[in-house]
């Protein structure tokens, strides 16, 4: 019979432990969002991407601005942003007075996609997390919330 004692630790750390569960969890919810954009040949991360554009068409973004607000770290912007400007789905633009400055925006094709893809995104999150109450929601939100911010700035970006 086996005693607490005797029996081998599984985790070195609390926090450990709270790390791989949430590691874990993060890798079985993003496979049910995966496979909703792969059905539209879409990352998770320009399905955001494309969020982020929305939320201020008709306005542009510039490329490092736009690639500090995404929710995961893109290490390769230009190739996420050249795949979504290959389908049309963007467009870039330089600045005139700093050719240094890409500006970002949404296309018309973009915005369409997006519109389409609001309702399966609700169905995809009730499918992921509607098993929780509003208040495990919160609670959740908030641990998640508190877990990050040593780790970003106050705005919310990569530190």
């Amino acid at each position: 019979m086996s005693t607490p004692a005797s029996r081998p630790r599984r985790f070195d750390s609390r926090e450990q432990e709270t790390y791989l569960n949430l590691s874990r969890t993060y890798d079985r919810l993003r496979m049910i969002e995966d496979e909703l954009f792969d059905k539209h040949g879409l990352t998770a991360q320009q399905y955001n991407t494309l969020r982020l554009l929305r939320g201020v068409h008709p306005e542009t973004v510039p490329t490092l601005a736009l690639a500090g607000r995404l929710v995961s770290h893109a290490p390769d912007i230009t190739r996420l942003l050249d795949k979504l400007e290959d389908r049309q789905l963007i467009q870039r633009q330089r600045l005139a007075e700093n050719r240094r400055v890409v500006q970002v925006g949404i296309t018309s094709a973009g915005m369409a996609l997006l519109a389409g893809l609001d309702g399966p995104v609700r169905d995809c999150h009730e499918r992921q997390l509607g098993h929780l109450s509003p208040e495990q929601l919160e609670t959740l939100t908030h641990l998640l919330s508190a877990a990050r911010l040593p780790h970003e700035s106050e705005d919310g970006t990569w530190k």
